[in-house]
């Protein structure tokens, strides 16, 4: 599976080492964007999660089946920030030195806490420097293992766990989803996801939500190969900045999405002051912008069930403020 396409069992598996360590996010419904639609919208709400976004559950997954000789070499990764506390946090938790590589703009509160957990931090330039060079260079000089943030069956399986607990939840309430939304950076998370819902509710259509400027996924999956855009380009959501679909992820999600949808940031903006309003979530702009899509029409919700997924909740309060008055 290491290598491969991870597959119903092996996401199941992942949820069962999670147990006990990864919160069971719930679903639930949101009535305001239900009446603005005029279908059936749920909100899985992963800022409620460890470390507040869906990353724990990858780097949880990835870092407890590595042996205690690899932990005591030390854990790397590359993240702007989410995937950073959560590897952070996880090698805390096994006793294991973590150096992470971050963007000198990643949000500070990203920073701050990935730091809080015992974690090195060393800083990069993402427009001038390559992050996964300097990982690899920390890797050769140290022996540590990389833990990847999105490319890995092991980090997918762990994501899929989102999915495994929304299929399940559905079904408990009599439900049919008709389709689910998901922030898609790296595709990680969308892949996992995806491979969960299909399995159980096959006919469901999945799409991926991206900035606009950033939207390399839904370039991709139109295409039908990878596509890379342009890394000038500018959003607010940091969580969401990979240029070029994963090798894995792709793969995965050329076969099981429905397509991409590319929001701009004012609709980001907007969905993160509905979902502090009506929801009573904080949500990070890369967190709130599927339920974006859904509140600019950029699917049609009318009498569909819908699944909006809200993939993490850690924003500068500088940032928040914003998206609160920009929405006044």
């Amino acid at each position: 599976m290491i290598n491969d396409h991870p597959e119903i069992a092996d996401i199941v598996d992942a949820a069962s080492r999670l147990s006990g360590h990864a919160i069971r996010t719930p679903l639930l419904e949101c009535a305001a964007a239900s009446e603005l639609t005029g279908g059936r919208i749920l909100v899985k709400p992963e800022m409620l999660q460890v470390t507040g976004s869906f990353k724990f559950r990858g780097a949880f997954n990835f870092i407890s089946r590595l042996s205690e000789e690899e932990r005591r070499r030390g854990i790397v990764a590359f993240s702007s920030g989410n995937h950073a506390q959560a590897v952070a946090a996880v090698s805390r938790h096994f006793a294991a030195a973590a150096t992470i590589v971050m963007p000198r703009d990643a949000p500070a509160i990203k920073v701050e806490a990935t730091r809080s957990f015992g974690a090195e931090i060393v800083l990069y330039d993402r427009k001038e420097e390559s992050r996964e060079d300097i990982a690899r260079e920390l890797m050769e000089s140290s022996g540590a293992t990389l833990v990847p943030p999105f490319d890995h069956a092991l980090t997918i399986a762990g994501q899929g766990t989102v999915g495994l607990e929304i299929a399940e939840d559905l079904a408990l309430a009599g439900a049919t989803p008709d389709q689910v939304l998901v922030p898609c950076s790296g595709g990680g998370l969308i892949a996992g996801i995806a491979t969960a819902i299909k399995a159980r509710f096959p006919d469901c259509r999945i799409f991926a939500v991206e900035p606009e400027g950033y939207d390399d996924t839904g370039r991709s999956l139109a295409a039908g190969s990878r596509q890379s855009v342009d890394i000038a380009a500018e959003s607010i959501c940091d969580a969401l900045l990979v240029p070029t679909p994963g090798e894995l992820t792709f793969s995965i999600n050329s076969d099981l999405l429905a397509g991409g949808i590319a929001v701009p940031d004012e609709t980001t903006y907007r969905a993160m002051a509905f979902a502090f309003r009506h929801l009573k979530l904080v949500a990070e702009p890369g967190g709130a912008i599927a339920l974006g899509a859904v509140l600019d029409s950029s699917v049609d919700c009318r009498d569909r069930t819908t699944v909006v997924v809200m993939s993490g909740g850690n924003v500068d309060a500088s940032i928040m403020r914003e998206a609160l008055s920009a929405s006044v």
